[in-house]
């Protein structure tokens, strides 16, 4: 006999509308399958067999995020196959700061009706981020929460397990002043600042269509860009570079996340003339009165993500990064200073 619960139903709980999505998302999670991974979907959890080839210390390293109110621009344009790879990136760029592979993902959706077309297209999206991370997604949770969500909004989290050799986990204490930091583009806003990029164009009661003669796209097309994965660029660059820290620029902008990665004594000076500056960001910052301190505590400014380098292995590094399909450059060094923290030259 299926399951299936009138009274359930009723309640605004349609489980069939569940066992639809989970059809109709079965080929994109095909996409997504690595060597390792075990069984398909419906299980109580999610397998995957770890390959100890090569690993004699092996470090478990995991992360987890969301993809923020930038789903309310989603809601807006009414398109959800992008999301998905935000929310992976939100992780997986996040475990490759410490050298680590991701090795699977798991998603989390949560809506207020189970539309099943909606929930595979979110997924479809989750899918293409694995693929571009390299990661097997070997489960997830789709609930559906009437009258705790409305029924046309969803929230959507990830978590993600990569995998590190003991001795080859990024560590800062090699770092020295004329160290060279190297900027990985961004693709623009990411998934972070959202609230204020609501706030300061209004997006709930402005024209999400509208065209600015600074962007290539409508507004909600812009903003609606997919977080970057940098996974496969950072896993070659290790390969041949002596990479001494990487910060993954998320909320906080600047001022938060590259002090993160600096070791003590250690400052980091950017040259703003170097930064390649998307046209989303002036726009935003002229539109919205924004000091510049703010801005660069708040949103990437066009750097996904940071990675300092030995001064001299500078060029080889922009070769590496050039070579896998980033357009990497220098936007500084790192210089003592008795306290961590960022200068903008």
């Amino acid at each position: 006999m299926k399951s299936f619960s009138e009274s359930y139903k009723a309640a605004g709980v349609d489980i069939t509308a569940g066992y639809a999505a989970v059809e109709l998302m079965k080929k994109h999670v095909a996409r997504t399958m690595t060597p390792g991974a075990i069984g398909g979907l419906g299980g109580f959890g999610g397998l995957f067999e770890l390959d100890m080839t090569g690993l004699s210390h092996p470090v478990l390293v995991s992360g987890t995020d969301g993809v923020g109110t930038k789903l309310k621009i989603a809601f807006l344009m009414d398109k959800h196959d992008t999301v998905g790879i935000d929310c992976v990136a939100m992780c997986v760029n996040d475990i490759v700061t410490c050298g680590a592979k991701p090795l699977v993902f798991l998603d989390y959706i949560a809506c207020g009706k189970n539309v099943p077309e909606k929930i595979a297209a979110i997924v479809a999206g989750v899918a293409e981020g694995c693929v571009q991370a390299g990661a097997a997604l070997v489960g997830g949770e789709t609930a559906e929460m009437p009258g705790f969500y409305p029924e046309n909004e969803y929230d959507l989290a990830g978590f993600s397990v990569g995998v590190v050799e003991k001795e080859r986990i990024l560590d800062n204490a090699a770092m020295r002043p004329g160290d060279a930091i190297l900027a990985l583009p961004s693709s623009g806003v990411h998934s972070n600042g959202f609230s204020l990029v609501r706030k300061i164009f209004n997006v709930e009661y402005a024209d999400i269509h509208r065209r600015y003669d600074e962007l290539s796209g409508t507004l909600g097309e812009t903003l609606l860009t997919p977080t970057k994965i940098y996974v496969r660029p950072v896993l070659a660059l290790l390969e041949r570079v002596d990479v001494r820290a990487v910060s993954h620029i998320t909320g906080g902008g600047f001022y938060e996340n590259i002090p993160r990665a600096l070791a003590e004594g250690c400052v980091a000076k950017i040259e703003k003339s170097a930064l390649r500056v998307p046209p989303i960001f002036p726009l935003l910052q002229s539109v919205g009165k924004i000091p510049e301190r703010d801005m660069f505590n708040t949103f990437n400014m066009g750097v996904g993500m940071a990675v300092v380098v030995p001064g001299e292995q500078a060029d080889e590094a922009l070769r590496v990064l050039r070579a896998a399909g980033e357009d990497a450059y220098v936007m500084g060094e790192i210089a003592a200073g008795e306290e961590k923290g960022v200068t903008l030259c």
